[in-house]
């Protein structure tokens, strides 16, 4: 009898191990439209697939909808990250929720066009917070076109920062400019810039299209909350050719898939 006992106490304890064992370490919640551009579809497909595959080999949760409804209190609370994968939400009750989430602790990763707004658009510059005072960049500015590789370079220190060198070539991408000064913010911390090297930036058609100077920041920080933005989540597409076809993807470049990683494992450290 005492040895069955004893069997089953052992049991009981190994089930409790192997549970906390194979728990996530943390919880990933990523939001995307994926209507309004091929490229920024491709890359929304492109990072869920991608994101998928990390957290069976990382031992994190990730979970993503198109479900805007779901950038509330009650759901937000079984989650350490939000990821904005394309847009960001419109419906005030949902922009109140995750400025509470955020204010209150939660953590948050925005890819390229989860920081674009542009007046008059459809993505009006109406959400003074999230744009000016936590993103900080204010209103987009112009772009690069097409869509092509930038020598990064790298800025202080920073978790996100660990092993990444201090210049690397990045996926093609179309690179924003804002019109605020991030630089003049005491609450950003650029953490990756576009190194002059890179320039000139772009191929065009139009001459606007193509930067030859000037300084950009693509990875930055906000200190008073958790949040990383990455510039970079616009894949390259043939719409010359009228294929559609995708031409170039965001991961499958070691440095930067590792400074997404290096990003997911800091924000989803409990605070």
């Amino acid at each position: 009898m005492k040895k069955n006992l004893l069997l089953l106490f052992g049991l009981f304890c190994f089930g409790i191990l192997f549970a906390q064992k194979n728990e996530p370490k943390f919880k990933v919640l990523a939001f995307y439209t994926a209507q309004n551009d091929r490229a920024h579809i491709s890359f929304v497909h492109e990072a869920n697939r991608w994101f998928a595959k990390m957290a069976e080999s990382h031992h994190f949760a990730y979970d993503s909808t198109n479900n805007w409804s779901l950038l509330n209190a009650q759901h937000l609370a079984n989650y350490q990250v939000v990821v904005f994968l394309d847009t960001r939400p419109e419906a005030p009750d949902q922009r109140a929720a995750l400025q509470t989430y955020l204010e209150n602790g939660g953590a948050w990763l925005g890819f390229h066009f989860a920081a674009f707004a542009l007046t008059p658009s459809k993505f009006n510059q109406d959400w003074d917070w999230y744009h000016n005072q936590f993103l900080g960049a204010g209103e987009y500015k112009s772009n690069t076109w097409r869509p092509t590789s930038a020598i990064l370079r790298k800025e202080g220190k920073h978790p996100v920062l660990k092993g990444i060198p201090s210049t690397f070539k990045s996926s093609p991408n179309e690179w924003y400019r804002w019109k605020n000064d991030l630089r003049s913010n005491p609450d950003i911390q650029v953490l990756l810039s576009i190194d002059p090297s890179s320039f000139p930036l772009g191929t065009g058609p139009k001459p606007h299209e193509i930067w030859h100077s000037g300084d950009y920041p693509v990875v930055w920080t906000n200190k008073k909350y958790r949040m990383l933005y990455v510039n970079m989540g616009h894949n390259d597409i043939d719409y010359e050719g009228g294929t559609n076809k995708e031409l170039s993807f965001q991961f499958g470049n070691s440095v930067q898939d590792k400074l997404v990683l290096n990003a997911l494992k800091w924000l989803g450290k409990s605070k």
